[in-house]
């Protein structure tokens, strides 16, 4: 059984947290699926809150998520300034962020070329390039069927 947890108590200690119950159910939800996925902190709460039976805090999740982002194990996606996502999976690609449905989903990063970068500022160098290509729900052909429904 604690076998089960062992990469979970070594990815916890790596970062500086101990191994509590919480945390460990945290890192389960987050590092036991076969797929990766998106997550906001509200939406991890209630994905934990349905797989098990611990109460965690939102103080919790938030400095457990911070604090193994900040060692790499979660990659952090910024929308708009109002919205904070975060992604399991870690490697270099790009995102649809659905408008209509408030999701984010993987753009491989090969299935994008950036083929002209600006200038940096003096003494600045590029770190990444992270495309968030928005979608939505084209409404003038939604009208369009509508119409010919009716």
């Amino acid at each position: 059984m604690i076998s089960d947890f062992k990469p979970y108590i070594d990815r916890l200690r790596s970062s500086g947290l101990r191994p509590t119950k919480q945390r460990l159910a945290i890192c389960k939800t987050l590092f036991g699926k076969p797929q990766t996925f998106h997550f906001t902190i509200e939406s991890l709460k209630k994905i934990i809150s349905r797989e098990t039976n611990y109460k965690i805090s939102i103080a919790t999740l938030y400095n457990t998520v911070h604090t193994l982002r900040k060692k790499g194990y979660l990659k952090k996606i910024s929308l708009q300034n109002t919205k904070t996502y975060f992604d399991t999976n870690t490697k270099k690609h790009h995102h649809f962020y659905d408008e209509d449905a408030d999701k984010l989903s993987d753009i491989k990063n090969e299935d994008i070329l950036v083929s002209k970068l600006p200038h940096t500022p003096k003494g600045k160098k590029i770190k990444e390039i992270e495309v968030i290509v928005r979608i939505a729900s084209d409404n003038h052909n939604q009208r369009k069927i509508v119409k010919s429904i009716t």
